[in-house]
């Protein structure tokens, strides 16, 4: 059974977000968003949900991570060419997003990363496999 991912995030302003994925090229699943949470597509098994501070804080007894110090952890989204790595990267940096590491080139793997409007740490990179060390 293939599984699928529901990576859960909290944002200190829902609109906002949403509008900066949007301008990233990603839409939004109208059954799974409302004013508190906005479903992400990422894929076919793959999601982030975007939750309003109030409503994250519902379902943890943990203090909220303060992403303007502190990285809870980095997510990395594939690309289908070195071109769309460079494309997403500079419309986070247009959309409002912050510069979080420089481009890193591999040969096999290339990569960019940026931290999105409530500083979460995204990576968006290219990888050919037929490149990889064996």
């Amino acid at each position: 059974m293939a599984r699928q991912v529901f990576i859960n995030l909290a944002v200190r302003d829902l609109s906002a977000s949403q509008a900066f994925w949007t301008q990233l090229g990603f839409e939004f699943n109208p059954k799974f968003t409302d004013d508190k949470a906005a479903c992400m597509i990422l894929s076919d098994s793959g999601f982030v949900m975007l939750l309003a501070e109030p409503f994250f804080r519902s379902f943890t007894k943990r203090e909220i991570c303060d992403t303007t110090r502190a990285t809870e952890a980095m997510h990395a989204l594939s690309c289908p060419s070195r071109e769309g790595v460079d494309a997403i990267g500079q419309q986070a940096l247009a959309a409002g997003g912050r510069h979080a590491m420089d481009k890193q080139d591999h040969g096999f793997m290339y990569g960019w990363s940026f931290y999105d409007l409530d500083g979460h740490h995204w990576e968006v990179m290219w990888m050919d496999p037929r490149g990889m060390p064996s």
